[in-house]
This record gives C-alpha cells, sequence and structure tokens, in this order.
C-alpha cells in the first residue's frame, strides 16, 4: 500500500507541472530547475511546496497584486498532494516558511537567463543599423522594518526607506534586458556601473544626463563591439572643438575630471565624443554626445531626434507601478531578503506580460506599443484563472482564442511627440493664499 500511495504521489507530481502550463510557455520548467540547483536552494527531499513550486509563487505575486500569497498559492494550484493523494490547503506560515527558504538568488539567477533567452527573439528598434535601449532609475518603498532600514530613504522626512533600481530596456519592445537595485543611499550612476557590459554589440544606449560619466560611457563602450551610447549635454559642460562637420556637429575633447582619474587612473587626462547640437530646441535639451563619431556611417539627421526615444523606459516605469503593481507603492516584505526576492520576481513577471504583447503585435501585425498594457495584463490575469486545472490539451487552444482577441487590445499610432519646457510645480503653501503662484520654469 506504501508503493501504491508513494507512486500516486509522483503521478500527481507529474500532473501538477502542467496545470500551470499557461504560466511555464515563457519559462520551462528546466529553467526553474536550473535556477534553484546552481544556487544551492533546490529541496533534498520531497515536500509539498518544494523551491522549484516557491519560484512559481514569487512570479504569480509579481503578476497578482492585489491577491494574498495563500490566494495565489491556491490560484495556481502550487501545493503538491500530501502522502494520502489528498489536497489539503497550505496553512499560510507554511508558504511564507517556503518563500523565506528559496531567498533571492534563484529569483535573480532565473531573471538573468530568461531575459537573456528573449533578447534572443526580439525584435530592436533600430537607427542606422544599431538597436536602440534605454537606461534610467527608478524607486520602490519599502516596510520601515528593523531590516528594511538599509535601504535608506529618500527624504529624511519620508517614513517608507526606498530600494532604488536601474534598468537597461529596449525602446521597441519594453523588455527589461538587465537590472541592478539595492539601498537608496548609492547612486543610480553606482547601479548602471553593474550594468556595463549587458548591451549587445552594435547597439545603441540612450542615457538620461545624469549618467554622464566618463568612466561609465568609456567602460560602457569598450565592453564589446560597437556598444555605443548617446546622452545628453549638461549645462556648464566643459570641451574643445577638435574638428566640425557642420555648425551643429562637431568632435570635441574633454577633460577627466580629477575624482574620475583618482577611481579610474587608466582613464588619462582627455576623452573625445561627438557634440551634437539642437539647431531650434525647445526645452532645457540643448544637444548630445555621442560615442557615434563617424557622421559617414551617423548621419546628423538620424540621431538628432534618437533621444526623445528614452521616454519609453519613463512609459514603462508608470505601467509597472500604476498597473502591475496596482498603483500601491510599498513592496510587502518585512525583510530585506524579502524585497530582493520580491523586485526579482516583479521584472521577471512584467518581461512575461511584455512578451505576450510582442506575441499580440506579430499576430496583427502591429509594433508592440500598439498593444494595450493593462489589458494585457487583464488578460493574463484571466489566464491563470482558467488555466488552472483544466486539462493540458485545452490550452493551446484557449492561448489562440487569447492572441485572436489581443486585435481589441490594439491602441492608435502615437502622435509625434511635442516638446516642452519642464515646470517645476509650485509647492504647497503652509497658509491659505488668495491666488494661486505660477509654474517656475526650470533654468
Amino acid at each position: 500500500m506504501s508503493e501504491f500511495l508513494k507512486e500516486l504521489h509522483i503521478t500527481s507530481e507529474f500532473c501538477q507541472a502542467h496545470d500551470i502550463d499557461a504560466f511555464t510557455k515563457h519559462i520551462p520548467n528546466e529553467w526553474v530547475e536550473e535556477a534553484v540547483k546552481q544556487t544551492g536552494k533546490a529541496s533534498v527531499r520531497k515536500r509539498r511546496f518544494p523551491a522549484e513550486q516557491a519560484v512559481w509563487l514569487v512570479l504569480g505575486i509579481g503578476l497578482l497584486r492585489n491577491r494574498s500569497i495563500s490566494q495565489v498559492c491556491d490560484t495556481l494550484e502550487l501545493a503538491f498532494p500530501d502522502t494520502k493523494g489528498d489536497l489539503p490547503p497550505l496553512a499560510s506560515s507554511s508558504i511564507i516558511k517556503g518563500r523565506e527558504k528559496l531567498g533571492f538568488e534563484p529569483m535573480r539567477y532565473l531573471f538573468k537567463l530568461t531575459a537573456a533567452q528573449w533578447d534572443k527573439s526580439q525584435d530592436f528598434d533600430e537607427i542606422c543599423g544599431l538597436k536602440l535601449l534605454s537606461v534610467d532609475g527608478t524607486h520602490f518603498k519599502t516596510h520601515n522594518t528593523a531590516s528594511n532600514k538599509h535601504f535608506g530613504y529618500v527624504q529624511s522626512a519620508t517614513n517608507f526607506p526606498s530600494v532604488r533600481a536601474v534598468t537597461l530596456m529596449s525602446t521597441r519592445s519594453h523588455l527589461i534586458s538587465d537590472a541592478a537595485f539595492g539601498p537608496v543611499t548609492n547612486s543610480e550612476l553606482h547601479y548602471a556601473q553593474q550594468l556595463v557590459g549587458s548591451a549587445p554589440d552594435n547597439s545603441l544606449t540612450l542615457f538620461d544626463r545624469g549618467f554622464l560619466s566618463a568612466e561609465l560611457l568609456t567602460s560602457w563602450q569598450q565592453a564589446g563591439g560597437q556598444r555605443n551610447w548617446l546622452i545628453p549635454i549638461k549645462k556648464k559642460m566643459r570641451y574643445e572643438i577638435v574638428e566640425s562637420y557642420s555648425d551643429y556637429d562637431h568632435l570635441i575633447d574633454m577633460p577627466v575630471s580629477p575624482q574620475a582619474k583618482e577611481l579610474a587612473p587608466y582613464l588619462g587626462d582627455r576623452w573625445q565624443a561627438r557634440l551634437i547640437l539642437i539647431p531650434n530646441p525647445k526645452g532645457e535639451i540643448k544637444g548630445f554626445i555621442t560615442s557615434c563619431v563617424c557622421p559617414k556611417t551617423y548621419p546628423l539627421k538620424a540621431l538628432i531626434n534618437v533621444y526623445w526615444q528614452r521616454w519609453e523606459i519613463e512609459q514603462s516605469y508608470g505601467e509597472l507601478k500604476q498597473y502591475q503593481l496596482s498603483n500601491k507603492p510599498v513592496l510587502r516584505s518585512l525583510k530585506s531578503e524579502g524585497i530582493y526576492q520580491k523586485v526579482w520576481g516583479i521584472f521577471t513577471s512584467y518581461n512575461i506580460v511584455r512578451l505576450e504583447m510582442a506575441a499580440m503585435a506579430k499576430e496583427h501585425k502591429v509594433t508592440p506599443l500598439r498593444i494595450s498594457f493593462i489589458n494585457a495584463l487583464y488578460l493574463i490575469q484571466d489566464e491563470f484563472l482558467w488555466c488552472s486545472g483544466r486539462s493540458p490539451g485545452m490550452i493551446p487552444k484557449k492561448l489562440k482564442t487569447l492572441r485572436e482577441n489581443g486585435k481589441r487590445l490594439i491602441l492608435p499610432e502615437k502622435r509625434k511627440r511635442k516638446s516642452y519646457p519642464r515646470a517645476v510645480l509650485a509647492k504647497t503653501q503652509k497658509y491659505p493664499v488668495r491666488f494661486k503662484r505660477k509654474n517656475a520654469t526650470c533654468s
């Protein structure tokens, strides 16, 4: 009888793996097993809630923000039957312990593995034969606990420790290629340094001007073949013109600051880049510098408007926080290791939504950014519900229907972005005022 129960338990595990096939179509079970094995988190003995299932739980939490951990576990049917073949619900404490035992290393490994694989299958926007990517930073709030305090605070007055994150993202599909994050006491430049080497060859990465650093940009360019960058100039940037291609296009020579030379002596005293000035600037962006120095290979007209695609990464952060995280800024974990685990899970789950959007876009012959993120997210959440407990043979048919219904998610083509000067919002006054103060324009 004991042997029969053992075989029944093995059979139930095999069937269980197919119940969430709709969730695993982008992440094969082999990748999850590799992640837990390579990080030393694989379960030694059979459990009702092994490490592999805890990985799916973290990914599910990243997508089903409005549900509790127990509800996510039940929705995805992650708990295996007991030795009697029954399926009693797991206690919340058992689920939490299983997630804590997992740690964050398998989630980081899985994110890196999936991002590398998914990048190969994606199309990129291109300019002069270079794939377009973007780098920028954002914040996530955490609970104010003793463990989370090491993340630091954005402002001394706030009660929430915050995580600072910097990501490398495709401007076409918004797929996150790599990410680095940690305490907010470290600068965005610090985390951007950790992404050096992540951009593919024959690429152009767009940076915000806060990332202007000779060390970062030189390292970025030298990490591979034709790994170029483009970044806005600062108002008081010092340079000397070496060669002029036109009134708005120059090869320039810039000094390396003493602080940069102290940190990276290999930089030398000066470095060169191409300066592109905007003929009729509207707003605070007056021009850019770039590593694309050859005017014949990279014409001025092709480069002058490319920077505005950097705003795609700002939009993606807004969609992630407002829709995927349901506009709830605080990450639900009382321990710092749980925060790291959760952020890696959120980024991986976000990429799953983007992959589905790319598949829908390909089905209907439009660009991925023409697919509504929030409606695609709702469809995937609904997909979890109807896939739970269904036979594997029904899933391909349901997925086909899901893709066909994607035509309802197509957005109208974007209008050409207009450039407006940035404005600073008026500060809230302590006392009532009779008239509103006009917005002050940034200098």
